[in-house]
């Protein structure tokens, strides 16, 4: 663990800031800052990918709720029609 250092504070805009020396580098880009009393805490946040998400993601028991329920059945469409034939000006597609 790094020895404390004396630092400097300054202004950027409106805010205050602190340039972090080099062997106070936190990992990722993003980071958690909480005051406890007098003291300011920053912390580095944990940023889990999709996979870890995946691994750990707890099952879900529920039923998938139906979303096509009580509307009409979707119409065929042929890809390779060319669109002048399926829109007109007055109608919709067929």
């Amino acid at each position: 663990m790094p020895a404390p250092r004396e630092v400097s504070l300054f202004r950027n805009g409106r805010n205050q800031a602190v340039r972090i020396p080099v062997e106070f580098e936190l990992p990722g880009t993003r980071a958690l800052m909480r005051l406890d009393g007098d003291r300011l805490i920053i912390e580095p946040m944990r940023t889990d990918g999709l996979l870890e998400w995946v691994v750990n993601r707890q099952p879900v028991d529920d039923e998938f709720p139906d979303f096509d329920e009580g509307l009409l059945p979707a119409r065929d469409i042929d890809l390779l029609e060319p669109a002048s034939r399926c829109w007109t000006r007055t109608s919709r597609p067929t």
